[in-house]
């Protein structure tokens, strides 16, 4: 094949590398993980081919090339989601491969639309205004492919579920990781250099990256599963980076290009830690978990590391790349517009949303008092890490955590994220990484001598009073957590938005699936097996055709 079919270059190389890295990873982990269940072979096979197709879509120049390894990614996702174990695995296979492969449809279609306005589909000759009817539906047919794999409104859907019920290797390996560089990467490509950009669609993107942002951190607020809440929080995270892309200058774009990597990292050892401690408790429910910072020390300070990255706390990687897509949303003001106030607010808030969403978690899992039914399992409240392959990955991402975090411009940005613009990006700002992390050991350092002197003065026994119960004797006494924003559900329109969240009014799959059952009801009442039915619904179509035609 001609080498014109390939292209390499530094946005391309630097996705292509975390592919590796986080493929690599996600193996090591699998072998403690996935052990003893069968069919490995064929796992292990799709994780190698998933790869491969992977590598194959950062590196195409051509756009049929390019759909050819996307579209079979869907598959390989298909076929490594029903590697779970849960009755809903199935379905939610079957979900993830329709959404996503709807989206391949219009892609196509997208694709036509370019071949007609440029008469090439090689992506380092194209370079189509968002001038004209055809391109702004070409843009945004391949657009809502770049949202479907990365799991931006509305095409998310499938990433909760997904979360949920698949295997949490796969979980950590698609939708945190590979599927967020690849949507995101894409979205990035076509923005840059398929097609010029106009303030219309960057507003669009951003509008969209905004919406995102709080309304799947809303959902997390009172999920009750670890894993679906760990869902929710990919999706909200992509918003950041559509928000990134759609300001349309270099320190936004480069800001959501380095979010997209910080994302994968902290996601992804998000998504191991909880799999650790599912692991261990068999269960996935925050009402039956709690108590495992001692039983499993480093799950827990790795996962605590995450926790910070993902809700913007300095000097963590996420706050890092949030606080540049901040720059960029701010930066459009000079184009005039007032409405970077609202996207401004939006991504403020959906940090602090963030942060409450995991105070709750971190609590649940680690903090707490264990739940009844988890201390009754014999030796489970022994210190007891996972094996060295489950958690050697979580650490390996956790310290990227801190060092994309304190070093930001000197590793990540100045070697990945800004020679990937091809432009000058200009901070209108500086951060004080290393203040900050001597700052924050500091903290630490002082609460742990505080903790020491109040460790070596004798203690008095007492009483027991309200709130030192012991829950052996009074066990509904016990707080899991789980209860903590329970009350945002009863709050005016939330009360609402929440309940017809819960009948999946909001899930576009389900929609879909109601409106084709609608449309087969009435095919199957218009076929009657009445010969003379038929024919006046051929003169009734006939008559519509002529009609058309003859305007």
């Amino acid at each position: 094949m001609d080498l014109e079919f390939f292209r390499f270059d530094n946005l391309s190389n630097f996705v292509g590398i975390f592919i590796v890295f986080f493929s690599l990873l996600i193996i090591i982990y699998s072998f403690g993980f996935m052990r003893k269940r069968k069919g490995l072979a064929g796992y292990y096979l799709y994780i190698i081919l998933t790869l491969i197709a992977s590598l194959g879509v950062v590196f195409s120049n051509n756009l049929i090339l390019l759909m050819v390894f996307w579209g079979f990614l869907a598959f390989l996702l298909y076929l490594l989601i029903g590697f779970g174990q849960k009755k809903n695995t199935h379905y939610t296979a079957k979900k993830a491969f329709i959404i996503i492969g709807g989206s391949d449809a219009l892609m196509l279609l997208g694709l036509a639309l370019i071949w007609r306005l440029a008469g090439t589909l090689q992506m380092d000759k194209l370079s189509i205004a968002l001038n004209t009817k055809p391109a702004i539906w070409a843009y945004l047919c391949l657009a809502i492919g770049a949202f479907a794999k990365a799991g931006a409104m509305p095409l998310h859907t499938w990433v909760p579920d997904t979360a949920e019920d698949a295997p949490t290797p796969v979980t950590a390996y698609l939708p945190a990781s590979l599927d967020k560089l690849l949507g995101i990467y894409f979205l990035a490509r076509i923005s840059m250099n398929v097609f010029q950009m106009n303030n219309a669609m960057n507003t669009f993107l951003m509008a969209l990256g905004s919406f995102t942002i709080v309304a799947a951190v809303m959902m997390a607020l009172i999920q009750h599963d670890l894993k679906r809440l760990l869902g929710y929080h990919a999706v909200s995270q992509v918003g950041y980076m559509v928000l990134g892309i759609g300001t349309g200058n270099p320190i936004g774009i480069a800001g959501g290009l380095f979010h997209m990597l910080n994302n994968a990292i902290y996601k992804s050892c998000l998504f191991l830690g909880g799999g650790a401690v599912e692991k261990k408790a068999g269960t996935t429910d925050l009402k039956k978990l709690g108590g495992f910072a001692k039983i499993m020390p480093i799950t827990f300070v790795t996962f605590l590391i995450a926790s910070f990255a993902i809700s913007g706390v300095p000097p963590f990687n996420g706050f890092a790349s949030k606080w540049m897509v901040y720059q960029g949303v701010i930066e459009t003001a000079k184009n005039g517009g007032h409405l970077w106030i609202i996207w401004l607010v939006a991504a403020l808030f959906g940090s602090a949303l963030t942060l409450a969403s995991f105070m709750k978690l971190v609590h649940t899992v680690f903090l707490g008092q264990p739940s009844k039914a988890h201390s009754q399992e014999p030796g489970a409240r022994s210190p007891k890490e996972t094996g060295p392959t489950m958690w050697i990955p979580t650490v390996i991402l956790a310290a990227l955590c801190i060092i994309f975090g304190v070093f930001a411009y000197r590793v990540p940005l100045r070697m990945f994220i800004l020679p990937s613009l091809n432009q000058a990006v200009t901070f209108s700002g500086t951060w004080f990484s290393s203040l900050a992390g001597i700052l924050l050991l500091a903290g630490i350092a002082i609460g742990f001598i505080i903790y020491l002197l109040g460790s070596a003065v004798k203690t008095r026994e007492a009483q027991i009073f309200v709130g030192g119960e012991i829950l052996s004797d009074v066990p509904q006494m016990r707080v899991s957590g789980v209860e903590f924003y329970n009350t945002i559900k009863e709050i005016g329109i939330l009360k609402i938005i929440y309940r017809l969240a819960e009948k999946k009014a909001f899930d576009i799959y389900e929609l879909l699936k109601k409106f084709c059952f609608i449309f087969t009801r009435i095919l199957r009442f218009i076929h009657t097996g009445i010969l003379t039915t038929y024919l006046i619904w051929i003169l009734l179509g006939m008559i519509i055709l002529f009609f058309v035609l003859m305007r």
